[in-house]
């Protein structure tokens, strides 16, 4: 026995119309906004994490480099900046204007103590990128294990023993 399903092509045709309707009104009635719009609290970020350090890159395209502040207290780092709107030109009409302006600031916490003496920022093609190194007592650690025929060396990383218990 075949499980067919129907169609109800009447409904089909019917939720084409609908979104025709919709494309048709946002397009020629002012569904369009084309209005600047200031930024929102949100900055994209990307965060990864390595053995020894967390990367993050923010994206902040056409951003100088002077007008960002990065801080970092306790594991919680801070990425604040603002952009200005330019001004109208008399004589000057704008068909669109999407460029946002505005502050932003984006803060995460980090799950792991940083060396905030060795953080590293660089900007370069509008994302900015900032290395925050682990502190030593986070990072992994080897350890040596002596079998008991003391002739083989078997060797473990802490954060796999501590696993197994």
């Amino acid at each position: 026995m075949s499980n067919r399903i129907r169609r109800d092509l009447f409904r089909e045709i019917l939720a084409l119309r609908s979104a025709m309707d919709r494309l048709f009104d946002d397009t020629f009635f002012g569904g369009a906004n084309w209005e600047l719009q200031p930024f929102s609290d949100d900055l994209a970020l990307d965060v990864s994490e390595t053995e020894d350090e967390f990367l993050v890159k923010a994206s902040v395209p056409g951003m100088n480099p002077d007008d960002l502040e990065i801080s970092f207290s306790g594991r919680t780092l801070t990425i604040k900046g603002e952009t200005k709107s330019e001004e109208e030109k008399e004589g000057q009409r704008y068909h669109l204007r999407e460029r946002r302006y505005g502050s932003f600031a984006r803060s995460i916490t980090l799950p792991a103590p940083i060396n905030a003496d060795s953080i590293e920022a660089r900007y370069d093609a509008g994302v900015l990128t900032l290395h925050l190194p682990k502190t030593e007592e986070v990072k992994p650690k080897r350890i040596a294990i002596q079998a008991a025929s003391g002739s083989k060396m078997l060797e473990g990383k802490a954060k796999d023993i501590a696993h197994k218990n």
